[in-house]
């Protein structure tokens, strides 16, 4: 055999090899490159996903069971608020709220000055004003601590205020200051037809003082000066309408 041909015999495997070797690194580059899993697509991938994730709103899920439960609770709670409200308004309605403007006693000043008068040596006051002024205690007090024996009424008066009147036999310079709080006197105010001392304490309480047929009346509290001259006034008649208040020279009053 002439050795051209052998050595084309000996080179053509070789040759065949290294073609097929070629043909196959081709097909894995084609491969690598449109793989879904490259190293290239990842990168670009991860970014995206992470951000569409950070933006979906989480919406919490209450199963129905729980649902169920927590409605049925609320249903009880508005059954027994219906239920308690229907237990105590029969009660209420039967015990409706009174509609005045609260207890007053009926004092009957008059009857009570008519049982005291043997008690004080003097007929007491009862001055009439109608139904403007009304009593809340008349009494008659011993005078146990102070040593003066008193008449004693409390006026409720027309606009709500307070009038307390005080009259005495036995009036001295030191209960006197007592009863008017040690007021200075600032005026006079006539009343019923009479001058009556005024007192201030430039608090709201004042005082009238008057002086008469025997006796010592003094009206006191934080009413207006109208209200108590209206009730001065009727003091003055029912002073007028009773006989004098006679002092011994025995019981009379030291300074």
């Amino acid at each position: 055999m002439c050795p051209d041909i052998r050595l084309r015999g000996l080179l053509t495997p070789e040759w065949n090899y290294g073609s097929g070797m070629g043909d196959y690194r081709e097909v894995n580059d084609m491969q690598e490159a449109t793989s879904p899993n490259s190293g290239q697509a990842q990168p670009e991938g991860r970014p995206e996903a992470a951000k569409a994730g950070a933006e979906t709103p989480v919406k919490p899920v209450i199963p129905a069971a729980a649902a169920k439960r927590a409605n049925a609770s609320v249903i009880g709670m508005i059954i027994a608020l219906v239920l308690s409200i229907a237990a105590f308004l029969p009660v209420v309605l039967m015990n409706p709220q009174p509609k005045s403007d609260g207890y007053r006693p009926d004092i009957d000043v008059a009857s009570v000055a008519r049982n005291a008068a043997d008690v004080a040596g003097f007929t007491p006051v009862a001055p009439d004003t109608g139904n403007a002024f009304r009593a809340n205690y008349a009494r008659w007090e011993a005078g146990t601590g102070s040593g003066v024996p008193t008449w004693e009424v409390g006026y409720l008066t027309p606009k709500t205020s307070f009038i307390a009147l005080v009259q005495t036999k036995s009036s001295n310079p030191t209960w006197l200051l007592q009863q008017t709080k040690n007021a200075p006197v600032t005026g006079t105010r006539n009343a019923g037809g009479q001058d009556w001392e005024l007192r201030d304490t430039g608090k709201g309480e004042k005082s009238m003082i008057l002086n008469y047929r025997g006796s010592t009346v003094i009206l006191s509290g934080a009413a207006q000066l109208d209200e108590f001259s209206t009730l001065a006034a009727a003091v003055v008649t029912s002073l007028d309408s009773s006989p004098a208040v006679t002092v011994s020279p025995l019981a009379a009053p030291t300074p």
